[in-house]
């Protein structure tokens, strides 16, 4: 009789897996594990399907049998052949796969360009690729590494991309044209919530309170950008002034750890993995995660034009499920390490798989000696809530991007798709919430979208009249 053989990159059948020599207990050592993980990864990205096979059937296995032990003692009882048969019965990827696409009807575009910059805020919409989610709604998607956020914009004003990663403020400004001429833009789903940090040069480690800060060097990805604007907001609350105490200067987020290297600047609130790449490289440490000043805000989006929602309505609602179906796997912190694994080769991040998943399971060190448990370090929520956008508002209005009186509610229901979001969310069996517009607490200090004025106006440092 043939032996059964595990070909998963898992070892997902592997009954003597979970061992103590490293992480699958089938190698010598964990540099012996990384090494034939990486060669199998880049193997399987050649076979997109198989990939997702191999994840798919991994997070069953653990979902079926959550202690190692048990796993064990089930595959010892019934081999490798009778164990991958059960998993397939249980999840019929064909059977799903023809669903989805009966599911979608006619889809008008399916050949598609997808925008990104290689930051793990981006997380679900890359693994949908490698992992299949794409193409089981009928989507043939093309995934474009970008170098920075105006070259974003400009392919998306240019119709080079059809749908894009953002920063979620950028479809807000690109559709009021602040910055840019005015191209209507919609927000389908917020990628991720918190994952930012605010790094420093090692040197700076004797100046942990702000306020210590003044004549330093900032980076941040865009202006439109969260991290512009949290940066603004920490600094503000500290006493200084973002536009006269510092400097705040764009910086695409891939050269932000060299700049930092070569003491361009002093420190960026900037997108993982760069802050925990420049901790892994030794020239910087984290002085406070972005979840410490807002939990739970947002960062980055994806998102696409009116015209092209419009024109591809079977397309659309495709990308949205597939999407969405890829941050319901990112949320869960059962799959972060598997996430890490999928993300991080060179066509997608580039980056040391441990930097990622330092990032993605919260467990990391800071770069002053400790190691941190923060599970919520990074999220996945992909809900638009409209009261993301009009926070984001307050802030473009509290720092003279835009003047005079602004029509918060409707520029937020033009721009975020929360209804859509609602729907599709519920069709693939996924908890839906109820509102539109949250309450928020940032630093302390409560923000009532029904009062944005009031709010905007409660600063002591802005740039209103």
């Amino acid at each position: 009789m043939p032996k059964e053989i595990d070909s998963t990159i898992f070892h997902t059948y592997d009954a003597e897996r979970a061992g103590n020599t490293c992480s699958c207990g089938k190698h010598a050592d964990q540099i012996a594990h990384d090494d034939e993980q990486q060669r199998l990864l880049q193997a399987r990205a050649q076979d997109a399907e198989q990939l997702s096979n191999d994840v798919v059937e991994e997070s069953v296995m653990r979902a079926l049998f959550p202690q190692a032990a048990q796993r064990r003692d089930f595959l010892r009882a019934v081999g490798v052949n009778t164990a991958r048969a059960a998993i397939a019965g249980m999840f019929p990827l064909g059977a799903l796969q023809a669903m989805a696409q009966e599911k979608n009807g006619a889809i008008e575009k399916k050949d598609l360009k997808i925008g990104f910059i290689a930051i793990t805020c981006a997380a679900p919409l890359i693994m949908a690729d490698p992992l299949g989610f794409y193409r089981k709604q009928g989507l043939n998607v093309s995934l474009n590494k970008t170098a920075g956020w105006a070259l974003i914009r400009d392919k998306m004003i240019n119709k080079e991309h059809d749908a894009s990663h953002f920063l979620s403020p950028m479809p807000i400004a690109m559709s009021m044209g602040v910055g840019s001429n005015p191209v209507q833009m919609r927000i389908a789903t917020i990628q991720n919530i918190n994952g930012q940090a605010i790094t420093l040069h090692v040197k700076h480690k004797d100046k942990r309170d702000p306020r210590q800060w003044k004549g330093f060097r900032f980076a941040v990805p865009f202006e439109y950008s969260m991290h512009n604007f949290l940066l603004r907001y920490y600094l503000a609350e500290n006493g200084l002034d973002p536009d006269r105490d510092v400097q705040i200067r764009v910086t695409p987020p891939p050269e932000m750890v060299a700049n930092l290297r070569a003491g361009n600047i002093d420190g960026f609130l900037g997108p993982d993995p760069f802050n925990q790449r420049a901790v892994y490289d030794e020239v910087g440490f984290i002085h406070i995660l972005s979840k410490e000043i807002w939990d739970g805000h947002p960062c980055c989006a994806f998102g696409m034009s009116e015209d092209f929602v419009k024109q591809n309505p079977n397309t659309f609602a495709a990308l949205f499920r597939a999407v969405l179906t890829a941050a319901a796997m990112a949320r869960d912190p059962a799959n972060r390490s598997l996430v890490a694994k999928v993300i991080s080769p060179a066509a997608y991040l580039n980056q040391p798989e441990t930097v990622v998943e330092q990032v993605l399971t919260g467990r990391f060190a800071d770069g002053l000696g400790n190691v941190r448990n923060v599970p919520g370090r990074a999220d996945f929520d992909p809900v638009p809530w409209d009261s993301m956008a009009v926070w984001i508002l307050s802030q473009m209005k509290r720092w003279g991007y835009v003047k005079g009186d602004v029509d918060y509610k409707g520029i937020a229901e033009r721009v975020l798709l929360l209804t859509d979001a609602k729907k599709y969310m519920k069709e693939l069996g996924q908890q839906v919430p109820d509102g539109a517009y949250r309450k928020y607490k940032i630093m302390g200090k409560e923000f009532d979208p029904a009062k944005a004025d009031a709010y905007v106006n409660s600063f002591a440092i802005k740039r209103t009249a």
